[in-house]
Parts: structure tokens; C-alpha cells; sequence
């Protein structure tokens, strides 16, 4: 006797599910269209540093010789690591993700494959943090060039960029996602990235602020990313390190949780 077969439903995606292969993929797409434009996107991250650099190396360097015990050019020289990270990681998510939605719909062809909003965003966040260890390394090059002394520790000036560069990239996203007009990136520019990256430690010690203000710059970002960069070069200060690393891991995750969901409520809902 024949028995009637039973249709069995298609196994449905488990939302909120990092997959390798959809991983894969969003990264391999980056890296293709990369390929098209990396000679001026590469010009544009790590030139602006390098002119900060020499302008404020050389510019204050002539009227103060040494802070904190260092020559001022390699103050600058590890301190600027801050600035690449900045351009290479948030302004580029920035307008990025705005124009990948909102004018070219890439995102929409991505997520019509079998990839989801967190795997798009983590994807891309990724992505652009390779990038930014990479062009981390540059001032650094530019202020051996000039005088600083390599040490071992440089080793890991790349992975230290890349994990603030994380943080940033999903900062940029989240950004990109609340704005409802590209134009509207000027209000968190000015109002927001210019103050954390003049108050982050790059050209002046924080602790010559007032208290109030060092205590609104341990909770900067950028500065904890300098201090490690400035560690890793002239020596590491044990538990201070640890808590430095800490800070910018606790920064990627929560904004990385803050792009899946804006970015989410952008595209889905």
C-alpha cells in the first residue's frame, strides 16, 4: 500500500548568524571593486596624515624640542596613527555605506543572495579595518624616515589600527544609516570627530587639560588607540595596555551591534 509522501518545508536561514561563505563573500566583492580605485583611496588615507604630520612635527617641533620625554616629531609620528585610522576607517564608511544604499543599491543586490544585514555590515566593517592597519603603518615609515627608532613592538601598530579601525568602520555605518541626507555627515564631523580627534593625544599630552577634560579624553576612542600606538613604539606599560585594549574592544562590539541594527531598520525594515 502506497503511503502518501509528506512534504517537508525547505530549512529556513537562522537570522542573526555570522556564515563564513556569506562573509566570504562580502569581503571578495570589496576586495574586486577595491582593485578599480585603490590608488586614490589609498592617496587620500594616508596623505592627509603625513602632511599633519610634517606640518605639526616640524611646525611646533621648531618651538618645543621634547614632550613626555620624546623628541616632538616622534610624539606626532606615533600620535598621528590616530588621524589615519579616522580617515581611513570612519569617513570612508561614512560615505561608503550612504552611497552603496542610497544610490547605487548595492545592498540590495548583496542581500537578495543568501547574506543578511549583520553579515553585510560585519563584512564591510572587516574589510575596512584590514585596510586601516595597513595604512597605519605609513606615519610611522614617514617619522623613521625622520629620525624615530624601530622597535619590535611596531609589530603590532597594523593590529592595533585594525581593531580601532572596526570600531570606526561601525561607526561610520551607524552614521550612514541615521542620515537621511549625505549632507547631514557635516553635523557629526564637525560636532563630533574633529573634538575627539584634537583632544585624542596626538599633538599634546592630555594630562596638561584640565581634569574635567582628561576625563572626557579617556573616554575618546582615538586617544586609546594612540596611547598603544605610542606604547608599542617606546615600550608597553603592562595592566595600563590591557585596559587600553579593553576600551577598544568594548567600542567595536557596541558599535557594531549599533550599525546591524540602524542598518537593519535602513534596509529591511
Amino acid at each position: 500500500m502506497a503511503t502518501a509522501s509528506v512534504p517537508v518545508a525547505p530549512a529556513r536561514r537562522r537570522l542573526h548568524r555570522l556564515e563564513l561563505p556569506a562573509l566570504q563573500g562580502v569581503l571578495m566583492r570589496e576586495v574586486v571593486n577595491f582593485s578599480s580605485f585603490w590608488r586614490s583611496s589609498t592617496f587620500s588615507s594616508t596623505v592627509d596624515p603625513t602632511i599633519y604630520l610634517l606640518a605639526f612635527g616640524f611646525g611646533f617641533g621648531t618651538l618645543v624640542s621634547h614632550v613626555a620625554g620624546h623628541r616632538y616629531i616622534d610624539f606626532v609620528g606615533t600620535g598621528i596613527v590616530a588621524t589615519t585610522v579616522l580617515f581611513a576607517s570612519a569617513f570612508t564608511s561614512m560615505y561608503g555605506t550612504f552611497i552603496k544604499y542610497q544610490f547605487q543599491h548595492t545592498y540590495d543586490a548583496i542581500l537578495a543572495a543568501p547574506v543578511d544585514t549583520e553579515e553585510l555590515v560585519t563584512g564591510e566593517s572587516v574589510w575596512v579595518a584590514a585596510r586601516t592597519g595597513v595604512y597605519a603603518c605609513v606615519p610611522l615609515l614617514v617619522a623613521m624616515v625622520f629620525g624615530l627608532n624601530p622597535s619590535w613592538g611596531m609589530l603590532l601598530v597594523p593590529f592595533i589600527a585594525a581593531l580601532a579601525g572596526y570600531g570606526w568602520a561601525n561607526f561610520g555605518i551607524f552614521v550612514a544609516a541615521k542620515a537621511a541626507r549625505i549632507e547631514s555627515f557635516s553635523y557629526w564631523q564637525s560636532g563630533l570627530l574633529t573634538p575627539l580627534f584634537l583632544v585624542a593625544g596626538t599633538f599634546f599630552p592630555l594630562s596638561g587639560l584640565p581634569t574635567w577634560a582628561q576625563v572626557a579624553g579617556n573616554l575618546n576612542p582615538l586617544y586609546h588607540c594612540v596611547e598603544l600606538v605610542r606604547h608599542a613604539a617606546f615600550g608597553f606599560e603592562g595592566w595600563v595596555d590591557v585596559y587600553h585594549v579593553a576600551f577598544l574592544t568594548g567600542f567595536a562590539l557596541v558599535m557594531w551591534r549599533l550599525a546591524i541594527k540602524y542598518m537593519e531598520r535602513k534596509l529591511i525594515l
